[in-house]
């Protein structure tokens, strides 16, 4: 059996939107850091020691970004900051700030572990509160739809179906980086030069591409495989019309490039080249040379390339990685503090997919859900069910930052 805590219908206004070199949604780091005030705020209260929040699902319902749209390009709505008061100077007015904010709705279902149903309604009623006073994502929390505790056992538990009941519609955020590393090695097959971000990209940008005209040759497969009905052809082999057919199929599926497709068309049509005595397949054969090798004279028709792989995939931030070593506080100018050390980082960014709610079947489904930290030397990631390594990096002493020293000129 597990405990779960249920913060429901979260209304955020003014949220941050951008993370890292995406924007659209709050990093991952945001919901956690809210799970975490929480954890720190219930150590801090002595009716509550021996609860101990875990992993974090992260469940949308609603957003809007606060954008508009200048031609093709969109643009964050700008504000002055601080808000124009009459007491300024008519001559200074406050600048013009490009922020990128939003409003949304969210769910945040957290793991617990401790006596949850001893406390019963206190300790929801103390959440509650405790949430409402905080920011999340730094934008502002406008209402709570609730807070409830469920104790799910199996698939089959009444609370899994009410607990879903409350989370639709939505949709929660999965770390699919499994999809990033097996796409990256695709691409290293076929050009070893190729860089992870290139594989990043491709889940993420709107690609185009001419693809010759080919009306004539889906015409011929498709009624090739009719009239013949050959269902006994050798299919494993390649050999009957069906297969010619679905091999035909699955090439259009994929991105154009003349040096991927498939021999056994290239060997039918180059045998009814010169089998074929029938004028009626010149144009068809003279497409199909236009298709196979085409020039800057073919017919081409322009259409979208598929994604790496399928899904409401998205790019995401997920942590930070260090790119120095910790430095002490007072040789690094304008902290926020004057005591912690500090460590310059850069984003680390990943691929997640938006996944009904309706599909998370079982305890199983809902757990590798949950994010949770994952540190190791020189990274901080959110993750979920920790199922990668990483390495652990030697910064070589050229790579440090130097310090900056306000002394110097």
């Amino acid at each position: 059996m597990s405990n779960f805590l249920l913060i429901d219908h979260i209304q955020v206004q003014d949220a941050n939107a951008v993370a890292g070199f995406t924007w659209g949604f709050p990093a991952i780091t945001h919901f956690l850091g809210f799970v975490h005030l929480l954890q720190r705020k219930i150590n801090q209260n002595s009716g509550f020691q021996d609860i101990q929040l875990g992993g974090c699902m992260v469940v949308a319902h609603s957003h809007s970004t606060s954008t508009y749209r200048t031609g093709s390009a969109i643009a964050f709505t700008q504000s002055r900051n601080p808000p124009y008061l009459d007491s300024h100077a008519k001559d200074s007015p406050p600048p013009i700030i490009e922020e990128g904010k939003m409003s949304m709705t969210v769910s945040l279902l957290i793991k617990v572990e401790g006596q949850l149903a001893s406390y019963g309604k206190d300790f929801e009623d103390w959440v509650y509160k405790q949430s409402s006073m905080q920011r999340l994502a730094g934008g502002s929390i406008l209402h709570i739809a609730g807070v409830a505790g469920f104790a799910i056992t199996s698939e089959n538990d009444k609370n899994l179906k009410q607990l879903q009941r409350k989370l639709l519609p939505g949709f929660a955020l999965i770390n699919r980086n499994d999809l990033l590393s097996s796409h990256f090695k695709d691409l290293l097959a076929d050009n070893p030069n190729a860089d992870i971000f290139d594989a990043w990209i491709d889940f993420i940008a709107l690609k185009r591409s001419a693809r010759p005209e080919h009306d004539l040759i889906d015409r011929h497969l498709n009624k090739l495989a009719k009239s013949k009905n050959d269902h006994h052809d050798d299919v494993s082999s390649n050999n009957g019309h069906l297969a010619l057919l679905e091999l035909w199929q699955q090439h259009l599926n994929k991105s154009y490039k003349p040096d991927k497709v498939p021999q056994e068309l290239k060997a039918y049509f180059e045998q009814l080249s010169n089998e074929s005595t029938d004028k009626t397949l010149k144009s068809l054969i003279n497409q199909w040379q236009q298709y196979y090798l085409p020039d800057e004279r073919s017919k081409a028709q322009w259409e979208y390339e598929p994604k790496p792989s399928k899904g409401y995939l998205v790019p995401i931030m997920c942590g930070y990685k260090a790119i120095s070593e910790i430095l002490p506080n007072e040789d690094v100018a304008g902290t926020r503090d004057n005591e912690t050390d500090v460590c310059f980082v850069e984003a680390v960014h990943s691929i997640g997919e938006w996944r009904s709610v309706h599909r998370f079947k079982d305890l199983t489904a809902i757990e590798d859900a949950l994010w949770q930290y994952n540190y190791a030397p020189n990274w901080y990631l959110c993750s979920q069910k920790h199922d990668f390594d990483l390495p652990d990096d030697d910064f070589e002493d050229d790579f440090f930052i130097e310090p900056y020293d306000p002394n110097k000129t």
